[in-house]
């Protein structure tokens, strides 16, 4: 499907925070896409992106500071955080006290203990919290997921991923200019999303090995990193981060015991938010036959179809677990494992050897 089914239940009132390229390209439209779910207001301080919700959603309301919306919880019933990395546990604490289910842009917090502190938090006042690990409905993981699920590729040994990106002059902003510390750098703007993929496909982390690099002048963390993860169930990670690769490798290189799989690009649907599209177009997520990848071995290759990205998904999720009571679309826990994985990985650089997640802890 590529929007949500008609929805008989009560219409739920969502608050967004923050209305930066996270709340304009990949939360409004989904949320309003979604039956079921109202974007009643935008919450920003900045007077431009104040006129451009106006112009774009005339149907929310404009609030101009998270206390006011504090002030008002009892007119939402969610809450979704898309600010700036080091503000997301914070404001995702004071939402939950303040009576909203919530749901967190990646990364869920900066540190896995604060995120344990915040799922505990939201298990005792008996609200909704889910992450938005929006790359678990792109279209190669989802074809990847099936393959593997169907034994195309029988037993997978190595995972090879990637995001990469050539931006030789950093921007002025702070994701490029910012310290890790205070949640900048590739390896928390992108490492959420591939850590994740590795996780939900073959299972925890035991060992954690990085290499993490500030290759451009000016930026004030990592702007380009690798990650080698050797999982429990045996099978190796290498996951691949920069702005800085002026010649990206394939999006994914799996490799089994029977056949590979190779996959070039991205999932079209975060380019098509960024036009401006709306995920109620009846093509959404379909990818066109050249972006298709290849499974099977050398000498014997073919062309597989992709199956439908699906950010819609998400949100559809968020809905029945808020209002019908169902499993959340992205479990807390599962994301905590991968906040366990990115401190590892920070450990790993600094003492230039394999690390444990959760070690030292």
């Amino acid at each position: 499907m590529t929007t949500a089914n008609a929805h008989a239940g009560p219409e739920l009132h969502v608050a967004l925070l923050g209305y930066g390229k996270g709340g304009e390209v990949f939360h409004a439209p989904l949320i309003e896409a979604t039956p079921g779910l109202r974007l009643a207001a935008v919450v920003t301080g900045n007077p431009e992106r104040q006129e451009a919700v106006r112009r774009r959603h005339p149907g929310a309301e404009v609030i101009p500071s998270a206390d006011e919306l504090w002030d008002r919880a009892g007119e939402f019933e969610i809450a979704v955080v898309t600010t700036p990395n080091d503000t997301h546990a914070p404001l995702a604490e004071a939402a939950l006290k303040a009576g909203m289910s919530v749901v967190v842009d990646k990364p869920f917090a900066l540190d896995a203990a604060r995120a344990r502190g915040l799922t505990e938090l939201a298990g005792e006042l008996g609200h909704v919290l889910t992450v938005y690990q929006n790359r678990r409905w792109d279209s190669d993981f989802l074809t990847l997921w099936k393959l593997i699920d169907e034994g195309a590729l029988g037993r997978v040994h190595r995972f090879e991923s990637r995001f990469e990106r050539w931006r030789p002059q950093p921007k002025e902003t702070w994701r490029e200019r910012g310290a890790a510390e205070d949640g900048s750098g590739i390896l928390y703007d992108l490492g959420p999303h591939l850590i994740d993929q590795a996780v939900n496909l073959f299972g925890p982390v035991e060992r954690v090995y990085a290499e993490l690099d500030a290759r451009r002048p000016g930026v004030g963390a990592e702007d380009d990193a690798f990650l080698a993860l050797t999982h429990g169930s045996g099978v190796r990670s290498h996951l691949w981060m920069s702005a800085l690769a002026a010649r990206p490798g394939p999006r994914f290189r799996v490799l089994g015991d029977r056949g590979g799989f190779t996959v070039d690009g991205l999932d079209s649907q975060e380019a098509r938010l960024t036009a401006g599209e709306t995920p109620d177009a009846a093509d959404w997520g379909v990818e066109p036959e050249d972006s298709w990848g290849l499974v099977g071995a050398e000498g014997d290759l073919r062309r597989v179809p992709s199956e439908r990205g699906s950010y819609p998904s998400f949100y559809e999720g968020v809905r029945e677990a808020v209002g019908e009571g169902d499993p959340v679309p992205v479990e807390p826990h599962e994301v905590i494992h991968g906040l366990e994985v990115i401190e590892a990985a920070r450990r790993s650089a600094r003492e230039q050897r394999s690390v444990r997640p959760g070690e030292g802890a």
